[in-house]
């Protein structure tokens, strides 16, 4: 049975051994990994990682996943050669580490990208998706960057943001029912603020049993029934993207 106790289970899975088709990047002063479609398209897509940062092997089957489906996608190291964090490491220091790595500062981090998805990747309509760290990264994008077109949170930390509901661009929402650290109490306040003051298109899903992290790992092997959700997961999010981009 997997551990799933601990505050951020993102890195459970058989995702480890995946080595990626795309390349890794110097953006600036950010790297990044890229994935680019067989053919040249102008969408794009920025994948934002979780806690334990963007060279985890889930995320970027994700950011394949992407390329895949058609658009260029590029998951760049927003903590800016920080260190991600271990499984090893002692939980007891999560929160003074979560202190120096705010999903609310990435705007410069941002703009660099953006500036290369367009020069030179001739990107003309980009979105943002994003996991757990990444997700609330996500809201705080759709509430201020007017550049970004639509955006997915999957499973980001709501009391990040939670008094700011007031979105820019359309996003999409993905919970997980039985989410330790996310209680549904949590997405329900959301939920009744978006509808308060939100001016564009927006959805909140949940996903029945699921558990924090269950559309960017592979968990076939840990629990067969999962996969439909996964799976619904990732369609649900591709269709978003192909609904605004």
């Amino acid at each position: 049975m997997a551990n799933e106790s601990r505050p951020c289970p993102c890195d459970i899975g058989d995702r480890f051994d995946y080595g990626g088709r795309g390349q890794e990047a110097q953006v600036e002063h950010i790297k990044a990994y890229v994935c680019k479609p067989p053919a040249s398209t102008d969408r794009a897509v920025i994948v934002i990682h979780d806690i334990f940062g963007w060279q985890l092997p889930n995320t970027r089957y994700m950011a394949d996943m992407l390329a895949t489906n058609g658009y260029t996608a590029i998951c760049p190291d927003f903590f800016v050669g920080q260190e991600a964090w271990k499984p090893s490491n002692d939980w007891v220091t999560f929160d003074d580490w979560l202190k120096t790595r705010s999903a609310g500062k990435i705007d410069r981090e941002v703009d660099v990208i953006l500036k290369y998805l367009r020069e030179q990747c001739g990107a003309k309509k980009i979105g943002v998706i994003g996991f757990c760290w990444g997700g609330a990264a996500v809201q705080h994008l759709m509430l201020k960057n007017p550049d970004l077109k639509t955006g997915v949170s999957l499973y980001g930390v709501i009391k990040f943001f939670e008094d700011r509901s007031s979105l820019l661009h359309p996003t999409f929402f993905i919970f997980a029912e039985k989410d330790d650290h996310i209680p549904l109490e949590q997405v329900t306040l959301l939920e009744q603020k978006l509808k308060q003051n939100c001016k564009v298109d927006y959805k909140v899903k949940i996903y029945p049993g699921q558990t924090h992290g269950f559309v960017h790992r592979k968990r076939e092997d840990i629990n067969p029934q999962d996969r439909p959700y996964i799976e619904e997961g990732r369609k649900d999010m591709i269709n978003w993207l192909n609904k605004y981009l």
